[in-house]
């Protein structure tokens, strides 16, 4: 990302000025001049009752010139409050005087609008390119031509010049010269009026940088650093908007539009009742939308911390999603709880990949040492980042966390207790593996257990235990307390390979084949794993009384060329997978590649491959008359046939009779 403090290009703007401003001298005299603080606008001719409304800024004593609700200000968009913390930004420069009988047009605070006086009046108090201040009564008796100054469009601004001084109208040169002198100068109204136009074009970044230099020129307008926080809001640095707008308000505490945009950034944060102070901001109507929103958060977040008291996780996690979706999406609190609510019903890796999740989101100054579920905020994710270290065995970052979460809630008995808990289930572990390295298996059992009694869902301390019952040739507890890791981490490897290994040594072929499957697709390419795996189908068909002779561990895929060699082949009473292809044919070239890989992957099937431009007897025999094909077959026999698969299904039928 862009350096968001640098000066905005001059290059950049004096490109999209040159080709977007051009306007012709005849255009001139349909230019409604009635209002030094307003756009000229186009009027119709012949309409000599017409009524022009625009809208004026009024100044305050901090240079403040709109964001008021009381009607005085302008600002881009609806005239209604904001209704989001991405709303508008503040538009208009500071209202200068005038004085009665002079052609301008206003709206009061109460929507009501002044009828212009007749066009071709120079606005009062315009500003010529010297600087001076032409006098309405002075600028009628001129008999110059009217033309268009070099003010980049931004009418009311110093925009009009008299007389022809060499200048033509809309020229690209007085153009570009008028912006470096804006650039250049020290007025922040014309840095605020094009950070405005960068907002509405979505260029936050550019927006950004010409607020910055407004604010750096007069620090104490609460309005440009209320319109700094829409930016920042743009470009998704919520604590940074926080900041800039409770500095709004600390400028000017009646700032309505910095309050409700303060609020609706707290509401995303889930800070309901910091929200609600600004929302609803004493002696002005709310937002409705936004009212709504806190309301709905707030409802949501109470049955969250009611279901978390009772230990209610199924309506936990529901209650967490619905405050989310009502508009808390940016609270870390709310994730860790969602976290949380994952980890207890057992969705390990979930709850981790959530808890991810808070680390996208800054918790702003205002809401990082608020309160949730009894807590500081801050410690509440540290507290769920703990428990799930701990589910996963990273013991010692599991008591960094906790701990980190006690130095900011140092109070809170809950993160205490598990403070405690962490630390003694650590040292049980610990124990533990130093008695399992000696040999002493029956101890190392009992330090396992005692970590368990202390934290009965810890996977980890199954599983180790479940390697110290299989060293004593205790198998079916082995077994037992893999089949309990696997329930809090179903794809627990070290629980699969130990849980497989029991169920060899009782003689469980067909669990032990089902475990070394899905540790395949975990593994893929673990030779161990597929010996084992070869060896436990082999067992299978062996304990179901079928011929096993001919069965082979891996190998390369077996070229077939002759017709008594293929019926030889297929004889086996294993599965044996046969590709019929052609060598000039792109498909087969494609899948060739993968007949190997199932030749590793499936080691009890037989791979064979046909070519049937070389061999034209086995695929007249097998009536092949399309490549590729492949067909399986099984004493002989086929039992399924494959044109032109996908490598999906071609692995699945290929899975389905490895066993």
């Amino acid at each position: 990302m862009a350096d968001s403090t640098r000066p905005i290009g001059l290059d950049g703007l004096t490109d999209r000025l040159r080709n977007g401003f051009e306007i012709n001298k005849s255009d001139f005299k349909q230019l409604d001049l009635g209002s030094p603080v307003s756009p000229l606008r186009t009027t119709r001719q012949n309409a000599p009752n017409t009524t022009t409304t625009t809208t004026s800024s009024s100044s305050s004593s901090s240079g403040s010139v709109s964001g008021r609700n009381n009607g005085s200000s302008s600002h881009l968009g609806p005239k209604k409050s904001d209704s989001s913390h991405s709303g508008s930004v503040e538009s208009g420069p500071k209202a200068r005087g005038f004085k009665p009988g002079h052609a301008r047009s206003y709206s009061s605070g109460g929507g009501s609008s002044v009828n212009s006086p007749p066009l071709n009046t120079l606005p009062t108090g315009n500003i010529c390119p010297s600087g001076k201040i032409v006098k309405t009564g002075m600028a009628s008796k001129s008999t110059k031509t009217d033309v268009l100054g070099s003010g980049m469009g931004y009418y009311g601004h110093g925009s009009i010049m008299r007389g022809g001084s060499g200048q033509k109208s809309g020229g690209v040169d007085a153009t570009v010269a008028n912006l470096r002198g804006i650039l250049n100068s020290n007025d922040p109204e014309e840095l605020k009026r094009l950070g405005n136009e960068s907002y509405k074009k979505g260029c936050f970044i550019e927006a950004l940088s010409l607020y910055d230099k407004a604010i750096a020129i007069c620090k104490g307008n609460a309005a440009y650093h209320c319109n700094r926080a829409a930016a920042l809001i743009g470009l998704k640095r919520l604590p940074e908007a926080v900041r800039e707008c409770e500095e709004a308000i600390r400028l000017d505490p009646s700032y309505v539009r910095a309050h409700h945009r303060l609020g609706s950034l707290l509401l995303s944060f889930g800070q309901v009742e910091k929200a609600r102070v600004h929302i609803c901001f004493q002696g002005y109507q709310p937002d409705q939308i936004e009212l709504q929103k806190l309301q709905a958060v707030e409802k949501h977040i109470g049955k969250c911390t009611d279901a978390r008291r009772v230990g209610d996780w199924t309506s936990t996690l529901r209650e967490a999603n619905a405050a989310i979706a009502s508009g808390a999406d940016a609270s870390p609190q709310l994730f860790a709880c969602r976290a949380e609510a994952l980890l207890k019903l057992h969705q390990v890796e979930d709850a981790e990949l959530g808890l991810s999740i808070t680390r996208k989101h800054e918790t702003s100054t205002a809401s990082s040492q608020s309160k949730n579920f009894g807590m500081v905020s801050e410690a509440y994710v540290f507290f769920v980042q703990a428990q799930i270290d701990l589910a996963f065995g990273r013991f010692e970052n599991a008591v960094s966390a906790v701990e980190r979460a006690g130095q900011i809630d140092p109070r809170n008995i809950e993160v205490s207790i598990f403070l405690n808990n962490v630390r003694l289930v650590g040292r049980a572990r610990a124990r533990g593996n130093e008695l399992f390295k000696s040999e002493r298996y029956t101890e190392a059992c009992a330090a396992y257990g005692e970590g368990l009694r202390r934290d009965s869902s810890n996977s980890v301390l199954y599983c180790n235990r479940a390697a110290c019952w299989y060293k004593l040739g205790q198998w079916e507890k082995s077994v037992d307390d893999c089949n309990r890791a696997l329930s809090f981490q179903p794809n627990y490897t070290k629980a699969l390979l130990r849980r497989a290994a029991s169920n060899t040594k009782l003689e469980r072929w067909a669990q032990a084949v089902r475990d070394y499957e899905l540790l395949k697709k975990e593994l893929p390419y673990d030779n161990e794993v597929a010996e084992s795996l070869f060896h436990a189908q082999v067992a299978l068909k062996k304990s179901r009384g079928e011929d096993i002779h001919n069965m082979k561990f891996g190998g390369e895929v077996e070229l077939v060329s002759g017709l008594e060699q293929f019926r030889a082949a297929i004889s086996s009473p294993c599965a044996s997978v046969v590709h019929f292809k052609a060598s000039s044919n792109l498909q087969c070239k494609q899948i060739s590649p993968l007949l190997d890989i199932l030749s590793t992957k499936y080691p009890s099937i037989n791979f064979l491959k046909v070519d049937v431009e070389e061999s034209p007897a086995i695929a007249a025999a097998e009536n092949v008359r399309i490549v590729p094909t492949f067909k399986i077959y099984k004493r002989g026999s086929r039992v399924k046939e494959m044109i032109c698969p996908s490598q999906e299904v071609l692995e699945s039928s290929v899975r389905h009779y490895s066993i």
